[in-house]
């Protein structure tokens, strides 16, 4: 895969415009994490901050403030912040590295409907301006429940934390689910609209900072052998996967209620299917970004029979390798008589000259046979085969799979003659580009990407307010629809999913690819 190698020269979005070679370092400022004692923050946000700091991406006047109800003094949060980071972070931990971040960080003990607590973080953060330099410089990160999100944006606002002074800027990020419906996602939209300026509002889809999503953007715009076949007179069908071999875990409160397709399909696998069906952007500035995803999301069909071309399931109880494991109505938290889906599949046609009758197929779901994301582009067969059907009958789709995790990378599946064979026979083979063995440098987490480019004030991974309204008009009616059928089809934890999830595929003539 030579064509994807580190002396490429594109407008590469993850460099400095102005330089290639250079990394994007962030200005004084502060991040401000609400539910900092919650495992978003513990296992993602904290280590992000420190292996920002570590890579020399942070300014040495960087702060960090973390707001909770906790009654902690401060060395005692220091203590928490410091295990997070040593428990989870992905560069080697360094003394001086931590006494740099140390010396920024602060602690604001409240809740979210006090006033008091908000004018302490008021007085914090101007304590950092006068005494770590962060000039002004704030972002306050929502990883609190989305119910949440209008009581702490109103607070911010009451509390004139929302708002800059001249040359200095204030941005809020808000955690998916934006929103549990195309209603609620507005109203939410017109609160927080109401306290930050849009160019200030960054919506975390983790999901688009991977390396693997933004290596899709240079796998179809940095060579010239794939743009070509990637088209309805190529392509039969794309199947866009993510799979978790874990349960619900302790989430129950989160998710019950919320469902598989509401959680995952309609952020995460509705931008995957954006990006992959695009046209070429004119640049990679996030107003071209966001206009050809606009384009996909806005041609996105229905399809006509809801019955037949969507599935949900509930895991029940079964195998997760050696480990019996609970169904989702035993698991703590779950109301025995839920109607929520741990699985969901859907077919989505856009209707483009591109993909004019290229049906793609989204899927997720908890205690499936393993934990994978990727993308399947699967073409057609060869219109002709010179060979003796006994030759090809274990020859299947040519397909280019793009990775997202865990194993980042792409393989091209492609026939090939078996070695040896007295006669022709032709076999599937695969050839396999990975991350972690064609580069010497480490991929960097999710949200480390994420982080700095909200403290850089760089939009182009974070999704718009249309994109999600768009999302949501998609979603909405699957949902009402599976609103008037009662309990989901039960499949057993281990396995790929419910029955009818095959038998979806299989009136297209189609089947599930096996990752």
């Amino acid at each position: 895969m030579g064509c994807m190698s580190e002396t490429t020269t594109w407008a590469n979005p993850l460099r400095d415009p102005r330089d290639l070679r250079l990394p994007r370092i962030a200005g004084p400022c502060s991040l401000v994490i609400f539910g900092v004692t919650g495992d978003l923050a513990q296992k993602k946000l904290l280590p992000a901050v420190y292996d920002l700091a570590n890579r020399g991406l942070l300014p040495p006047s960087f702060g960090l403030i973390g707001f909770a109800r906790r009654d902690w003094a401060a060395d005692h949060f220091v203590d928490v912040v410091k295990e997070a980071i040593q428990a989870h972070c992905r560069t080697p931990f360094r003394e001086s590295t931590w006494n740099n971040l140390l010396k920024g960080i602060r602690f604001v003990q409240g809740t979210f409907d006090d006033p008091a607590a908000f004018e302490r973080l008021s007085q914090t953060v101007q304590e950092l301006d006068r005494d770590r330099g962060t000039r002004g410089n704030h972002a306050f990160y929502m990883s609190v429940p989305p119910s949440a999100f209008p009581v702490v944006a109103k607070q911010l606002a009451a509390s004139g934390l929302s708002r800059s002074s001249e040359g200095a800027w204030r941005r809020v990020i808000i955690e998916k689910p934006f929103g549990h419906d195309l209603k609620s996602a507005q109203e939410l939209d017109r609160t927080v609209s109401e306290v930050f300026d849009p160019s200030s509002v960054f919506r975390i889809d983790h999901y688009l900072g991977k390396e693997t999503v933004q290596n899709l953007l240079a796998l179809r715009f940095a060579n010239s052998m794939y743009e070509p076949i990637w088209n309805s007179n190529y392509v039969d069908h794309v199947q866009i996967t993510m799979a978790e071999d874990i349960g619900i875990e302790s989430r129950a409160g989160y998710f019950d209620g919320i469902g598989a397709a509401r959680d995952v399909i309609q952020n995460h696998l509705l931008q995957l299917m954006a990006l992959t069906a695009m046209e070429e952007p004119v640049s990679f500035a996030a107003e071209d970004l966001t206009a050809e995803k606009i384009k996909v999301l806005s041609a996105i069909r229905l399809p006509h029979d809801l019955s037949k071309h969507t599935a949900r399931g509930q895991y029940a109880q079964g195998w997760q390798g050696s480990r019996e494991v609970n169904g989702y109505l035993d698991e703590k938290g779950v109301d025995r008589g839920s109607t929520t889906e741990t699985y969901a599949a859907i077919r989505l046609d856009v209707d483009t000259r591109r993909w004019a009758g290229v049906p793609f197929y989204l899927r997720t779901g908890k205690r499936l046979g393993k934990r994978v994301t990727e993308i399947a582009v699967v073409f057609k067969r060869a219109p002709h085969l010179p060979f003796e059907s006994t030759a090809v009958q274990e020859l299947g789709n040519n397909a280019i799979v793009i990775r997202v995790q865990p194993d980042e990378g792409v393989t091209m599946r492609f026939g090939a003659k078996v070695p040896g064979a007295t006669a022709m026979e032709v076999r599937d083979v695969s050839m396999d580009f990975s991350y972690g063995r064609s580069f010497t440098e480490s991929s960097p987490e999710a949200y480390e990407r994420l982080i700095l480019d909200v403290l850089l004030g760089d939009p182009p991974l974070f999704p718009t307010t249309k994109e999600v309204d768009l999302s949501w008009r998609i979603l909405d009616p699957i949902e009402e629809f599976w609103s008037t059928l009662g309990q989901p089809q039960p499949y057993r934890a281990g396995t790929w999913g419910p029955a009818e999830a095959d038998q979806m595929l299989a009136l297209d003539g189609r089947h599930w690819r096996m990752p």
